[in-house]
């Protein structure tokens, strides 16, 4: 799957939160209430959770409504920030030979001699897999070149059928 550059991403954030409240009228009667640790999560599906200090709460109300207070009415103060990248790496599929190509490598399998049910079969075995490929044309180009090599090695008369087979081709042409 490739990611696309809106993906979100895990980020978990904590701070230190001072509230106070008042105690009657005028900015004189402030009162210290406590200092809480609150921590808030978003997964990389851009789930929420919460934990206000250390306890795991069940909506994320509670702890944003401490960090709202604490910073009209107290202190904030950030203690760390930690954003974990995608968990899948951006990667693109490499290129495949296509059905041309396969239709070509198994012409030239077929002239060298090759029965058509044993044409997966050697390509697995080129590439050390145990059970036949289910397609050639699905082949990268690194892969087939290991193929197109095997082949070779097993039939050495596979360059010069290849060779004819270009030369037709380009007389047609």
């Amino acid at each position: 799957m490739q990611n696309g550059s809106s993906n979100l991403r895990n980020i978990t954030r904590t701070w230190k939160v001072d509230l106070y409240g008042g105690w009657g009228d005028g900015p004189s009667a402030t009162v210290y209430l406590g200092s809480h640790v609150v921590t808030l999560s978003a997964d990389a599906d851009g789930k929420l959770s919460a934990e206000i200090d250390g306890e795991p709460q069940a909506s994320i109300d509670r702890a944003v409504s401490y960090l709202n207070w604490a910073k009209t009415d107290g202190h904030l103060e950030l203690l760390e920030e930690v954003r974990v990248p995608d968990s899948e790496p951006l990667t693109l599929a490499a290129p495949v030979i296509g059905k041309a190509r396969a239709a070509k490598l198994h012409r030239i399998m077929g002239l060298i001699g090759l029965p058509s049910a044993q044409h997966y079969a050697l390509a697995a075995a080129a590439l050390g897999e145990w059970v036949p490929l289910p397609s050639l044309a699905d082949l990268t180009e690194r892969e087939a070149h290991t193929v197109w090599g095997h082949l070779c090695h097993l039939y050495p008369r596979a360059r010069e059928v290849a060779a004819d087979l270009n030369a037709r081709s380009s007389r047609a042409a």
